[in-house]
């Protein structure tokens, strides 16, 4: 769970995100959220040009049925076992220099196993940080990602994702070291 400074995104109270059923049970709101998400995310995911606007609308796709501000930035500060996400002011700055890069870089295409997942294990740290949303970060960062690698020709292969192993990379990455992450892409794509 997120810790979070006066979050009017909760019922009163409690640490449970207000929704659209008004589920106000943590399990029964964890079931649910995770039900719709993984649903959605076997539809088609919106069509976009693999920037910040894109990125956005994946989280709308996945949690429009969940919550009102699916598809927004937050507008409260968390962070996670203590590690501060980016503040909700920097994150729309921060956000569009990160896909500008990721343009700039002809989103990934062209590079060897290797530097695709050097260079994307970068990429996923830095939006990680930035965490855009209050809720669903992970499961819009994998779908996006999904996408960006076979564009740029390295399709991930799920069958060798393992949800734990990633999760532990990803917190290594936010604390600087993207060697595990980088790994364990490089894994996926080849």
């Amino acid at each position: 769970m997120y810790d979070a400074v006066a979050d009017d995104y909760c019922y009163p109270g409690t640490t449970i995100l207000k929704n659209k059923l008004d589920l106000q049970d943590a399990d029964e709101l964890a079931g649910f959220e995770a039900e719709v998400s993984d649903a959605r995310s076997d539809e088609e995911i919106p069509d976009g040009s693999l920037d910040f606007k894109h990125f956005k609308a994946i989280h709308h796709h996945l949690f429009q049925d969940v919550y009102d501000w699916a598809g927004q930035i937050r507008t409260v500060r968390i962070s996670k076992d203590g590690n501060m996400f980016c503040f909700p002011e920097n994150i729309e700055k921060q956000a569009e220099k990160l896909f500008a890069t990721l343009k700039r870089d002809v989103w990934l295409k062209g590079l060897s196993a290797e530097e695709f997942a050097r260079k994307s294990a970068h990429f996923l740290s830095e939006l990680n940080a930035i965490h855009a949303f209050r809720e669903g970060n992970g499961r819009t960062q994998l779908s996006f990602f999904l996408l960006l690698a076979q564009q740029a020709d390295h399709p991930l292969n799920l069958d060798y994702f393992e949800p734990r192993a990633f999760l532990d990379a990803m917190i290594a990455s936010f604390g600087g070291d993207e060697a595990p992450l980088a790994a364990a892409i490089k894994r996926l794509v080849e």
